[in-house]
């Protein structure tokens, strides 16, 4: 049960209890639906067999069939009919089953869900949050592992969340949902019961959300974010055995950047490295790399890198490891930024 599930029932819930992300996200849509009658839960199977991550598991019990609807297997008009839903006024979270299966959404998402707001010069908001599980790690089929962040990050009108942490899932979906732009909320899905943190009195945030410096350090800044984030960690973690200061930025909003934070670390430490699962061609990392390139040329000390994915489709079950960034990969990039 989530945790307003245990009030409701008269259960009380310590304030230290840990949680994993899925339950995270769970109370953030548990609230959002008690908070507000007009988020609407849409997607398939997220009703009665509560998704297939189990985000969604009970909602449609405790909300009801109206609020939580399951839908057929037609990503496309799943997000038509949030839009339509969004100008009667409803604010519809949009659940996508895998990464890779948002594809047929992609017209319904550029043509309308992006660009309604422009076309109608601001008198119609797309409050829509479209949730998706996305990147390797999870020993899945294909299309069932990719990483299309930068795809939507592409689209001018859209706002591209990603969490790290089970704290910062819960935050920041309550904030997307809230929001009147349309948001891409990007689920780490190799992080969904990958640890447990507290959420003692933790509420959405209410600015836009912006880069979390997870650890602070003088030699190098990595920036990454999603189930990088803890493979940077890591990394960080066995440099310092060596004497090597690594500053961690959690960058959690994929678009727009929160450019400041990751120019004032690059600054600081004079070394930028960038770590993503995605391609690295056109992606995150390329956008970051302009970014320092272009506002902190002369505070750098070595040119930035990046430790990313190939330019290939994610593979199979026997090269997952080879394809996905490493600590060791990370480690080995910062140590040569360190040796310029």
């Amino acid at each position: 049960m989530s945790f307003r599930a245990l009030e409701r029932a008269g259960v009380e819930r310590a304030a230290d209890t840990a949680v994993t992300m899925v339950e995270a996200l769970q109370q953030a849509l548990d609230d959002a639906l008690e908070r507000d009658p007009q988020v609407l839960l849409l997607g398939e199977d997220i009703g009665r067999n509560g998704g297939v991550f189990r985000v969604t598991d009970g909602l449609q019990l405790r909300h009801g069939a109206q609020r939580v609807l399951d839908m057929p297997i037609a990503e496309a008009g799943t997000v038509g009919l949030a839009v339509g839903l969004c100008l009667a006024g409803y604010r519809p979270v949009v659940e996508i089953q895998f990464d890779s299966f948002s594809y047929p959404a992609l017209e319904q998402i550029a043509t309308h869900v992006a660009r309604y707001r422009w076309r109608t010069n601001g008198a119609v908001a797309m409050r829509m949050v479209i949730r998706l599980p996305f990147g390797g790690g999870v020993r899945a089929p294909e299309l069932h592992s990719d990483s299309p962040e930068a795809l939507f990050c592409h689209l001018p009108g859209l706002r591209v969340l990603c969490p790290s942490t089970p704290a910062d899932a819960f935050e920041l979906l309550g904030w997307a949902i809230a929001s009147d732009d349309p948001v891409i909320f990007m689920e780490p899905k190799r992080l969904y019961r990958g640890t447990r943190m507290p959420l003692p009195g933790a509420q959405p945030g209410e600015g836009p959300p912006g880069a979390r410096i997870v650890c602070s350090g003088t030699d190098v800044t990595l920036v990454s974010y999603g189930a990088s984030v803890p493979t940077c960690a890591a990394a960080a973690e066995a440099l310092a055995a060596e004497g090597i200061s690594i500053e961690l930025v959690d960058l959690r909003s994929l678009w727009p950047l929160d450019s400041e934070t990751v120019l004032d670390s690059v600054r600081r430490t004079h070394r930028c490295l960038i770590v993503h699962e995605a391609p690295q061609s056109c992606g995150v990392g390329a956008e970051l790399a302009a970014l320092v390139g272009e506002h902190a040329l002369h505070d750098l000390h070595a040119p930035p890198l990046r430790v990313v994915g190939p330019d290939a489709p994610f593979p199979l079950f026997a090269l997952e490891d080879d394809y996905l960034p490493s600590a060791e990969r990370v480690a080995t990039a910062a140590r040569r930024l360190v040796g310029f």
